[in-house]
């Protein structure tokens, strides 16, 4: 009776030879790449990865965002070293490969589902990020126009110097954040120095600090208030209830939500994506004129 052979699952072996940079960023070497597929000359899968970078190239993708050529040295015998050059793929460029790969390779079918499903998941996953991105650039823009008026309206009450300002904004903190100031939360949050908190708030740590500011503001222009306490007493009394909404409502409590990623690297990323989007426009016009 003939014993049958089992592959291996893609899952275990594609994810055994994965690599972690440093950023975080998953990505697999090329020549690694080859080997697990049976490719035992790297010469015959170079001309794979040709047609996967001229298929990225053809998707709207840059090649050099999924396609980086490197050097690493490969042991060869008796501790000795040689220099190969090789490329680092990421997971996008390694279903493209697969797509391109000899079909007639056993890993090659598996690693079509694989990397397919894989590709989808990171997908999604990019699509809820840029939902995030985009939603903490409108809410911190909302913060800094909103933060002005407040201001303006704790001046028109008495709130005029940069320490009792200070105060005042402290005292919304400690409303909002059960008892923590602004120092507190800084310190909470893991944040360097010269980091601003609302720099480094998610959309959700966002919106319940927006809603404490408009309500805040509104109170001190709808209520006769006339002293610096009086204001500050009423910017803690909305933190409170903000804090009371949100606990009524199942949500994280502000303190215990992490540290987003600079909104400045945000801005970043978004004024890139646009540029792209906008070179890519201007293309496809140029080639129906």
């Amino acid at each position: 009776m003939k014993t049958k052979l089992s592959l291996p699952t893609a899952s275990s072996t594609f994810e055994r030879i994965k690599r972690v940079q440093p950023s975080g960023a998953e990505c697999w070497c090329g020549r690694d790449f080859a080997r697990v597929l049976g490719y035992t000359d790297y010469r015959n899968f170079e001309t794979v990865i040709e047609k996967a970078c001229a298929a990225c190239l053809n998707s709207g993708q840059r090649v050099e965002d999924h396609f980086v050529e490197i050097t690493e040295m490969i042991e060869i015998g008796k501790g000795g070293q040689r220099a190969v050059k090789t490329v680092i793929m990421s997971r996008y460029a390694c279903y493209l490969v697969i797509q391109n790969a000899d079909p007639t390779k056993p890993l090659v079918a598996l690693g079509q589902t694989y990397f397919a499903v894989q590709t989808r998941r990171q997908e999604l996953a990019d699509d809820e990020a840029l939902k995030e991105d985009r939603m903490r650039l409108v809410l911190r823009a909302e913060m800094k126009q909103h933060n002005k008026k407040l201001a303006g309206a704790a001046r028109q009450v008495g709130v005029i110097q940069p320490l009792d300002y200070a105060i005042f904004m402290d005292h919304g903190y400690r409303g909002l954040y059960g008892g923590l100031g602004m120092r507190d939360v800084h310190q909470r949050k893991r944040l360097k120095p010269r980091e601003q908190i609302l720099d480094h708030m998610g959309s959700a740590e966002l919106a319940a600090n927006l809603f404490r500011t408009t309500q805040a503001e509104e109170k001190l222009r709808r209520e006769n208030v006339d002293s610096k306490d009086a204001a500050n007493r009423i910017h803690n009394e909305v933190g409170r209830k903000v804090r009371k909404t949100i606990h009524e409502l199942g949500g994280t409590m502000p303190e215990n939500l992490p540290a987003a990623e600079s909104i400045r690297k945000v801005e970043g990323r978004e004024k890139k994506r646009l540029n792209g989007n906008q070179k890519k426009l201007s293309g496809d016009k140029s080639v129906l004129e």
